[in-house]
């Protein structure tokens, strides 16, 4: 079973979508998971496997009986995707003696958590030949500067209001802004000529470690809890657990999340309805048995939910409020904003139970409609029975995110019982 330092050193490698991918496929590897492609031939398959696709990754470890049957699947499914800002394809501009970079808004992000904080670049780069090279620069590249309060005398009174295209041009120098700079010394950073540089797609990010804090050491604060935290779990369930008798194991961390999951590599997408049917195919499965396969199939679908604020309770449905280090929430929905039933909900708790794990509920105020998250896509392209849950957290979508320093383990201990069919 991870540890808490175990996800701390995944949350400061994952400074992006593709890290977190990257860094769940380099536990995989470490925990004898081999590497497959949609595009090879799966007549022979490994009893543990998994597939990158840009920023997400399916893995899966083999039910242990064999058979023309197909066996259901037991997954857990998250997403490696945060709210953001982008660098846009043309970066350079700037005015009055400032060199700037152009960014674009990724998802809902709480835009006032991005100023004034030293912002590093992550991501990758597609160089001219077609090949991927990753970018991590740690350097304190560019900031986003607030307005100083003598130029805004009603900020606090009557708060803080900032245009996404104004107000969140970060500054990265001084100086008169030159067309190509950027390119030139990314090109730098990466050791390859400007030339060679056709596309990116580069995240910025807070360079502040992810670290535990208060006076008991009860809180772990760091960026992306939402949703690498829960990427970091079900990765951890997987690599730790035993094959099942009569079940097949799988994980799937999707990008594109926070933007809708409308994508090649989101939720909404094929991936994981491909991996699903060729891992039945491969058994020497019909098309009609993989079918009633997933009708005894069940998901877990697991991204944070919203911890009670201790300066809004207000904002809170009562009797329905997550606390902090008491354990994940079932998170419920009757408009099928979450994908929860009566049954699933019995599921988890069961699996809770099996793993020695307090649980929770979390319902938002009929006044204040709830987010969405893969658990409905999931049920609703593949028709499985699906749970959503998440441990409790403030600041959601964030530059840096807030949790308790329990509840990562007890939603890996969880996730690893349900994996196994508790």
């Amino acid at each position: 079973m991870g540890t808490l330092d175990d996800l701390i050193g995944y949350l400061d490698d994952s400074r992006s979508p593709w890290h977190a991918a990257g860094s769940t496929a380099a536990a995989l590897l470490t925990a004898g998971f081999e590497p497959l492609a949609l595009g090879d031939d799966w007549t022979e398959l490994p009893a543990a496997g998994f597939v990158a696709s840009g920023a997400s990754v399916v893995a899966f470890r083999t039910a242990g009986v064999d058979g023309a049957g197909a066996a259901p699947f037991r997954i857990v499914g998250a997403h490696t995707d945060s709210p953001c800002l982008r660098i846009k394809p043309r970066p350079d501009v700037g005015q009055l003696g400032w060199k700037q970079l152009a960014v674009e808004v990724y998802g809902g992000v709480l835009l006032n958590s991005w100023l004034d904080r030293d912002l590093g670049i992550a991501g990758r780069v597609v160089l001219r030949d077609g090949s991927v090279a990753d970018v991590t620069i740690d350097d304190a590249v560019c900031r986003i500067p607030q307005l100083a309060i003598h130029l805004d005398r009603d900020v606090n009174d009557k708060g803080l209001v900032l245009d996404k295209q104004q107000h969140l041009t970060p500054v990265w120098g001084s100086g008169t802004a030159r067309q190509g700079e950027f390119r030139e010394w990314l090109a730098a950073q990466i050791e390859v000529a400007a030339g060679d540089v056709a596309w990116w797609e580069l995240c910025l990010f807070d360079r502040t470690p992810a670290s535990v804090l208060g006076a008991d050491s009860s809180l772990l604060a760091a960026g992306r809890l939402d949703n690498q935290l829960s990427c970091w779990a079900a990765t951890d369930a997987i690599a730790t657990s035993a094959a099942a008798a009569d079940h097949h194991q799988v994980i799937a961390l999707f990008d594109h999340e926070e933007v809708g999951s409308e994508s090649t590599t989101g939720a909404a997408g094929p991936l994981l309805e491909q991996v699903l049917e060729r891992m039945s195919l491969a058994r020497g499965a019909s098309r009609s048995a993989h079918l009633a396969a997933l009708a005894r199939s069940a998901c877990l679908s697991a991204d944070n939910a919203h911890a009670v604020h201790p300066n809004y309770p207000e904002r809170h449905e009562p009797g329905h409020r997550p606390i902090v280090n008491q354990g994940p929430a079932l998170k419920i929905n009757s408009n099928q904003r979450y994908a929860t039933s009566a049954g699933t909900a019995a599921s988890f708790q069961r699996a809770c139970e099996a793993a020695g794990v307090p649980w929770q509920v979390f319902v938002s105020r009929n006044n204040m409609p709830c987010g969405s998250t893969i658990g409905p896509i999931t049920a609703t392209r593949l028709g499985i029975d699906t749970v959503d849950v998440g441990i409790p957290q403030l600041s959601m979508h964030s530059a840096r995110e807030l949790c308790g320093v329990d509840d990562p383990i007890h939603l890996a201990a969880a996730a690893t019982a349900w994996l196994a069919g508790a």
